[in-house]
């Protein structure tokens, strides 16, 4: 019984064996694959490699492709266009055309297609089917034709508006008697007394426009006409004089009025704004030429913005721009291009470009950083997105759709890059589509395709070498089915 056995399973593996020889027979190189001949397998990702048989490559797993005698060294799936409908006729009447896929109303026979001769695609074509496409993460996009208008984003700095800057002087010497403006920082209005000054020379200014107005009314009762004009030119002239010091109407009434001199001055704010220099303390003399205070007001403020050379010829005087704090989430505030500095900073290679903006709540203060963002028009253009071109030194290129799973490298001339997507110059039109991601493995493909269309020696070699003819041994056993 157990010689029986024995005998059972060595006849089992001796069919088996022989059913494997046969298989393996039929898929040598040099067989027939559907009518044609195999002269050799090649790896795809290595054309350097080859082998007699099929299998899977060793080195990177793929399954080894055929190359046949009568393709000129292409594989099978050598890359063919979609072939194109161009009507639909009868196939019994092939006078009836029709533009659609139907039935004939008059012999009820389902309408054939009829196809136009297949284009030749470019050198370089590949094809890719679905399910690899999908495996190496190659995605699709259409070419789009868009305006051309980019952002550009740079950096800021709040400075006060020149403009809108006041200087607090005298016209004449004297002593500071009180300050009532006495810190830096401080909110002042405009007509606000911010000190007071005795000055001995407008004292006595005013003790003449006293004088001259008791001269006035003294000869306004006298027979001589040309007194009477000559009282009233002193009166004038010593009005004239005060208020060329600044004095006010208001102050030279007063004192016509009380007939006493205001013994100290006050120093009244020009504008509203906030005190930024204060050179003023109690006892101090002053002259003319003293600045006694800097105000500034800060309801509108400067940012000069670092703008790239490349850029500025787009930058127009009055145009709208962005200003955004860069540690705030408030929004942002739009600035007006008031004024492009002439000269550059030779060092970063930028220029100051002024914009006006409103400073509502204050919240730009003056020294500080903001981030600026210039909208800049454009015509408009092609583009595709950024990963789409690949840059080869000299060129650029782009794979372009063909359809049943065509692709076609094709150079292009690009132009700027914005908002993550490259203008086309030429090479493409708006109706195409072209590969958005996996290019460089499309590439990579493309090139070893090529490459091993390229390799086609006398005689099919074995295996380049004996440890890859070991290796190759050992993947077309892998590959054979199991006969256990």
């Amino acid at each position: 019984m157990r010689v029986v056995r024995i005998l059972a399973v060595l006849l089992v593996a001796a069919v088996a064996f022989g059913g494997g020889y046969v298989l393996r027979g039929r898929s040598a190189g040099g067989s027939s694959d559907n009518g044609r001949k195999v002269l050799y397998y090649v790896d795809p990702m290595h054309p350097a490699y080859t082998s007699d048989k099929p299998g899977i490559a060793p080195d990177c797993g793929m399954r080894l492709e055929p190359v046949y005698a009568d393709g000129g060294g292409r594989p099978a799936h050598a890359p063919q266009a979609p072939r194109k409908i161009l009507y639909y006729r009868d196939p019994a009447d092939h006078t009836y055309h029709a533009d659609l896929p139907g039935l004939n109303p008059e012999t009820g026979n389902t309408l054939e297609a009829v196809y136009a001769e297949p284009a030749v695609l470019p050198p370089g074509t590949i094809q890719i089917t679905a399910e690899r496409r999908q495996l190496i993460g190659v995605r699709l996009a259409d070419v789009t034709a868009e305006r051309g208008g980019r952002t550009v984003r740079t950096s800021g700095q709040v400075a006060y508006d020149e403009t809108r800057i006041s200087h607090v002087h005298t016209r004449f010497d004297g002593w500071i008697e009180r300050v009532h403006a006495d810190f830096t920082g401080e909110m002042v209005r405009k007509g606000q007394v911010l000190a007071t000054i005795y000055s001995p020379e407008m004292l006595a200014s005013q003790q003449e426009l006293l004088l001259a107005a008791r001269a006035r009314t003294t000869m306004s009762g006298s027979s001589l006409s040309s007194a009477m004009q000559h009282s009233e030119s002193l009166f004038t002239a010593a009005r004239r004089r005060l208020e060329l010091w600044q004095f006010t109407d208001a102050q030279i009434d007063r004192v016509l009025a009380t007939g006493e001199p205001i013994r100290t001055v006050p120093v009244v704010a020009p504008a509203t704004g906030y005190v930024t220099e204060r050179n003023v303390f109690p006892n101090q003399r002053i002259t003319a030429d003293s600045d006694l205070y800097t105000i500034v007001d800060l309801s509108r403020v400067w940012v000069l913005a670092d703008v790239f050379e490349a850029d500025l010829s787009s930058v127009r005087i009055g145009q709208s721009v962005r200003v955004r704090l860069p540690y705030a989430e408030s929004a942002p505030l739009t600035a007006r291009v008031s004024y492009i500095q002439p000269q550059m900073d030779p060092t970063t290679r930028t220029m100051k470009v002024r914009l006006e903006v409103a400073n509502p709540g204050l919240r730009l203060k003056p020294n500080m950083f903001v981030d600026v963002e210039f909208e800049l028009p454009g015509a408009e253009r092609l583009t595709v997105p950024g990963d789409a071109v690949i840059d080869t030194g000299g060129s650029q290129m782009v794979f372009v759709d063909r359809g049943n799973g065509n692709l076609e490298p094709r150079t292009v001339i690009t132009g700027e890059r914005a908002n993550g997507r490259v203008a086309i110059v030429s090479g493409l039109t708006a109706e195409e589509r072209v590969v958005a991601s996996g290019a460089f493995l499309v590439d990579s493909e493309s090139r070893l395709r090529s490459a091993a269309a390229a390799v086609k020696p006398a005689t099919p070699p074995a295996s380049n070498s004996p440890a890859r003819g070991a290796q190759a041994k050992g993947a077309e056993h892998a590959a054979e089915p199991s006969h256990d």
